[in-house]
């Protein structure tokens, strides 16, 4: 069953790959700083760089979420399944959705069907998940919109072409920079899992991360990242804001300052909705009409309904498997 749990983690986290590549190089694709493969290359790097950053967000999800002493390998591999399960169908509809809040989500359905929310670590699901889920796509909307306006009135007397030329260029930086906090952030999640499972069958004396465990996160990380994901892309890149070279920048900049910051307190925020809310920012610059909301509002029902509804996916296969008789 451990074996199982490893494996699917891996699993969990190549899809997770593929499904936020968009996240790091939707905006440089869509800008044209970018060729597409030259952008994959370039992410799949950065991604596989930014899981060494550190272990905190690796912690809160093994240590901080719920009683690890009540954890068992059933208990992970349901959570896990839920959330790839979600992660697929969020995928195949083109929808931006949090990996991160879909595993925290089937972790927390798994653990409240099989021993009670009594087991649920309140402190940090408040401090470490809810708190950021609403306050992370803020801070990227508001600081995405603020660095934009103010790049306009910095460059406000520069000729358009030459400004474009130059943010294409420097939107290469940016987009790395949002690669590898991408990696810094959600690669962590899969390294908390496996550590959790290990943890939880004995093999490990603490939740300390094993740097084997790193490397595998990171590379089936990177490894999804290099299969790039297509239909997300393309509702991140040109059917929310219509992106030129600064705006890209400016979304890029923001969204990835505000994922490393999380991630050195160790809050797992979705990258996802942190990304999202930044190109939205950067869109209203333009004015109110220059989001397309309708398209924003499936993005906001895909972010409500991750955590619920990959906890009843993550119930629902946990009384599976039990029934079943796999312990």
């Amino acid at each position: 069953m451990l074996v199982a749990v490893v494996v699917l983690a891996m699993a969990f986290d190549y899809i997770n790959g593929f499904h936020d590549t968009a996240n790091a190089i939707a905006t440089s694709v869509a800008t044209r700083a970018l060729r597409p493969e030259y952008a994959l290359l370039m992410a799949t790097f950065f991604n596989f760089a930014g899981a060494f950053a550190g272990t905190a967000v690796a912690r809160t999800i093994g240590a901080g979420l719920v009683d690890d002493r009540t954890t068992t390998s059933v208990m992970v591999a349901a959570a896990l399944l839920g959330a790839i399960a979600w992660n697929l169908i969020t995928w195949w509809l083109g929808l931006p959705s949090s990996s991160s809040h879909a595993l925290i989500g089937g972790l927390l359905g798994a653990t409240a069907i099989a021993v009670g929310t009594g087991a649920f670590k309140w402190d940090g699901i408040i401090t470490k998940v809810i708190f950021p889920l609403v306050s992370s796509p803020i801070i990227g909307f508001i600081g995405a919109f603020v660095l934009m306006v103010a790049l306009l009135w910095i460059f406000r007397h520069a000729r358009r072409r030459p400004m474009a030329s130059g943010f294409r260029r420097l939107q290469v930086f940016s987009a790395a920079y949002m690669a590898f906090a991408h990696g810094s952030n959600d690669a962590q999640k899969t390294m908390g899992i496996i550590t959790l499972a290990l943890f939880s069958a004995g093999l490990l004396p603490t939740n300390d991360v094993p740097v084997w465990v790193i490397v595998i996160a990171a590379t089936a990380m990177s490894l999804g990242t290099a299969t790039g994901g297509w239909r997300i892309m393309h509702t991140m890149g040109h059917r929310v804001v219509e992106l030129e070279p600064i705006h890209g920048f400016a979304a890029e900049t923001t969204a990835a300052s505000v994922i490393l910051g999380a991630a050195h307190f160790g809050m797992p925020v979705s990258t996802t909705h942190v990304i999202s809310s930044a190109i939205m920012g950067v869109g209203s610059s333009k004015g109110v009409r220059g989001v397309r909301w309708g398209v924003a509002r499936r993005i906001l029902v895909a972010w409500v309904l991750t955590i619920p509804a990959s906890a009843s996916i993550g119930a629902v296969v946990w009384i599976v498997l039990t029934t079943a008789g796999i312990t």
